[in-house]
């Protein structure tokens, strides 16, 4: 199972939606199979994916299932890394349940869906041991490959991981043992300086250890004629700039993607309405041909 996250500090830009948008189209279009996981306590993914857009509440299949089942049994991301953190200072063993209580795999028949919570909002005032703890992702991902292996012959081919923007500790664990970073911007002035900035304290906080790939793209690109304005051309080459001065300064493997997905209105609203846009499917798909050709 490849792992890739999605990653800005920057609130706004778009990295839940297209952290779902990816998945579902590899599940939809693509036949693989997807393990989609909200690690952010803001919850944008969860409430995106499972409000219902006419009543403004949960999905009752999902509401039943998220608070019987993976919140009263404690089956949740937190709940895991409060298990690790116990076998890591030697106080028991990692046997965290992955099942049907952790997942959820009602949305389609290739994707399964963790759900994030909102106590994960206090996880920093927790008392975690930081660097026992950076393997638990990694950890946690492999018991879910096991279990489905063991149990179902099956297996997920990619997990999509949406972070919060801002470094927490599941961002660390996550950074530690991804494969690649995808790294939403918008044309706008923080593009290029945010990504330098960005990049610079991903290798301070990583280090020693080796920091994934990086590919950054252009989303929300503005348009005129089908094709980016000049405006949103000059902030690409920026961020583009600094990618590739990265590679020698920092010594990462950073790059920015040629495609841009366009600012729509269709694609903000892709997640409550379920749907990914059938006039935007070229990009992404030339998106995901560059994503599976960097990693």
């Amino acid at each position: 199972m490849k792992t890739i996250a999605t990653l800005n500090f920057k609130g706004g830009v778009g990295k839940t939606t297209m952290a779902w948008l990816l998945a579902n189209y590899l599940a939809k279009e693509k036949g693989k199979k997807a393990l989609l996981m909200d690690m952010d306590a803001q919850m944008s993914l969860t409430l995106a994916i499972t409000l219902q857009e006419r009543t403004g509440k949960l999905n009752p299949v999902f509401q039943t299932w998220y608070e019987g089942r993976h919140i009263k049994k404690e089956n949740t991301i937190l709940d895991g890394l409060d298990a690790y953190d116990r076998y890591a200072r030697g106080r028991g063993s990692f046997d965290f349940p992955v099942g049907a209580d952790f997942i959820f795999s009602q949305l389609h028949p290739n994707l399964g869906f963790v759900p994030s919570v909102s106590d994960l909002y206090w996880l920093e005032l927790e008392v975690f041991d930081r660097d026992a703890t950076r393997t638990y992702i990694k950890d946690l991902l492999t018991r879910v490959s096991v279990f489905l292996r063991k149990e179902y012959n099956y297996e997920y081919d990619y997990c999509f991981l949406d972070c919060p923007p801002s470094f927490s500790l599941l961002s660390y664990s996550t950074l530690c043992c991804c494969g690649l970073v995808l790294l939403p911007v918008n044309p706008d002035v923080f593009a290029a300086r945010g990504v330098e900035i960005m990049l610079e304290g991903l290798k301070l906080k990583i280090a020693p250890y080796p920091l994934p790939k990086v590919l950054a793209f252009m989303n929300k690109a503005k348009t005129w004629g089908g094709a980016p304005t000049y405006e949103t051309s000059f902030y690409l080459d920026e961020v583009r700039r600094v990618c590739d001065q990265t590679v020698t300064r920092l010594q990462l493997q950073v790059k920015t993607a040629d495609t841009w997905i366009p600012e729509r209105v269709d694609i903000k609203r892709a997640i409550p309405r379920g749907e990914i846009p059938r006039q935007f499917m070229p990009h992404f798909a030339a998106l995901w041909d560059e994503i599976e050709k960097f990693i």
